[in-house]
């Protein structure tokens, strides 16, 4: 007994195939002789072969025809995702700055405070692995009340401290939870909402949806810019 097999409705050809596994193999009586040595069809030279016949099999215009109408579909989203960012959260606002700028993400860790220097937003410094890098507070610089805040639900929190890459200087932010790296279409940046705070807004490029969070997207060369200048 054989079995027409067709994989495409528009094949050239059906092609005709014992399917022994329908009926002695595993799928059926299991009376075959070769499953003592094979254990499953699947192991079988016949099945391999079955399934090599198939792949192999002449391929018909209406199936040509069918694949190049579905390749002509205008795309669906015509938003590209053509962007990525690290999303992280200082107290209650939720983040962004482009994954082209950090180096690393580190446990946190507390800063030694440098004497004589009492800039607004430099904490101290950190060692992460050996190296020294300036502790830089975002939530001094943007008039964030880093007290406040919840993390995402369903998840656990870790304060972090990220690395960051500015020019030739390195810097180490605190920060009170990770969410990690998005991608997102530059066309679908929203403008600020005329609710958040002056001092934060100002440091916005757009707010961009992910999930059931609004991220603020930070001005990368502002903020990079506002941490060199902290540093002098």
């Amino acid at each position: 007994m054989t079995t027409t097999l067709v994989t495409a409705a528009a094949a050239a050809d059906p092609i005709e195939i014992d399917d022994c596994w329908n009926r002695i193999g595993v799928a059926g009586d299991q009376t075959c002789e070769k499953l003592a040595e094979y254990v499953h069809c699947r192991n079988c030279p016949v099945y391999a072969s079955a399934a090599q016949r198939n792949l192999q099999r002449a391929v018909g215009a209406g199936y040509k025809q069918e694949w190049a109408a579905r390749f002509r579909q205008p795309a669906i989203d015509t938003q590209a995702l053509d962007a990525s960012c690290l999303v992280f959260r200082i107290g209650r606002e939720w983040l962004s700055l482009p994954t082209k700028l950090f180096v690393a993400v580190a446990p946190e860790a507390r800063p030694h405070r440098l004497p004589h220097r009492t800039d607004r937003g430099l904490t101290g410094i950190v060692n992460v692995g050996g190296t020294l890098y300036p502790c830089m507070s975002l939530a001094a610089l943007l008039g964030i009340d880093d007290s406040e805040g919840e993390a995402a639900t369903h998840r656990h929190t870790f304060a972090r401290l990220l690395l960051i890459r500015w020019e030739d200087q390195a810097y180490a932010l605190p920060v009170a939870d990770l969410h990690g790296i998005e991608r997102y279409a530059t066309a679908a940046v929203q403008a600020p909402a005329a609710t958040i705070n002056k001092g934060l807004s100002r440091f916005l490029s757009g707010v961009i949806s992910i999930a059931d969070m609004h991220v603020g997207v930070l001005d990368a060369a502002l903020i990079g810019y506002q941490l060199a200048r902290t540093l002098r």
